[in-house]
């Protein structure tokens, strides 16, 4: 994990991308201060992802299939086939394609792109599969943020209201009624929420800070945190406190694409 390339838009923002897993590491927007959670203990090595940032989840979710965790797209070595900046932004795009090694751990020909686009206040961040064989191909896919917080226990989560949902780590499954999701101090939460949806809101309760999260193109939201209890070897104990996962995501209803064919969606993140 020695290759990273550096955003940086005439207008301030910053963004720091790595080649392995085409993941996005740091946001810094115009002004502001980084958003984005990288643990410190991550060591990306062959097999391996890095924790934190926006890992790319591609072609399966978790453990909802017969593959590695979360999909083979962030355990290998992108390309950057773009990288420009404008009169007031900066983007790269960074692509995977299949080999012999995807091929043997899911048997199909594919091709992603991940284009990572900043201005200001604003992270957009577009992510692309193609078909590249002959056969039909199912997938999930997600984009899966870890955004820095102060305190993971005193946040809320506004948009979720009336949206089904199911939690790995309680096994409860349920409607959220209530306008905000309040998460609850030193508590995991694994919550797969169904779509659609409209904008989320992230609202840190002590600072004010909030982070408007806008999908296009994904069904599903995913909210997850592994609390104190936590057994990740790359991440640090008390570490958990200081992010929280809430992500866009294809997951419930995975995406069927024909020989040739394409499917785009998006995440647009504005930091007040």
């Amino acid at each position: 994990m020695d290759k990273t390339l550096t955003l940086k838009s005439p207008c301030g923002a910053r963004a720091e991308v790595a080649h392995w897993g085409g993941q996005l590491l740091s946001w810094v927007p115009a002004g502001g201060a980084e958003r984005l959670y990288s643990s410190p203990a991550s060591n990306a090595r062959p097999g391996k992802a890095l924790r934190g940032g926006v890992p790319v989840i591609f072609p399966q979710f978790a453990d909802l299939g017969p593959g590695p965790r979360h999909g083979i797209a962030r355990t290998r070595a992108w390309q950057v086939i773009q990288h420009d900046t404008g009169r007031d932004d900066a983007l790269a795009t960074l692509r995977l394609e299949s080999d012999g090694e995807t091929l043997s751990l899911w048997p199909h020909r594919f091709a992603l792109e991940l284009t990572v686009r900043i201005q200001r206040a604003v992270l957009e961040l577009e992510l692309s599969v193609e078909n590249l064989d002959t056969a039909p191909m199912q997938f999930q896919a997600a984009l899966h943020s870890y955004w820095r917080v102060a305190d993971a226990g005193r946040v809320v989560i506004d948009g979720l209201q009336d949206r089904p949902y199911r939690d790995a780590a309680t096994g409860a499954k349920g409607v959220q009624h209530s306008r905000r999701l309040e998460l609850l101090t030193g508590r995991a939460i694994d919550r797969l929420v169904s779509g659609p949806g409209g904008p989320l809101v992230m609202t840190e309760l002590d600072s004010g800070r909030a982070l408007l999260l806008e999908p296009e193109g994904f069904e599903n939201a995913v909210i997850w945190n592994p609390g104190p209890e936590h057994q990740l070897p790359d991440l640090p104990r008390q570490d958990w406190q200081h992010f929280l996962c809430l992500e866009a995501g294809q997951i419930q209803e995975p995406v069927t694409l024909l020989q040739g064919e394409s499917w785009l969606a998006r995440q647009r993140a504005v930091a007040n």
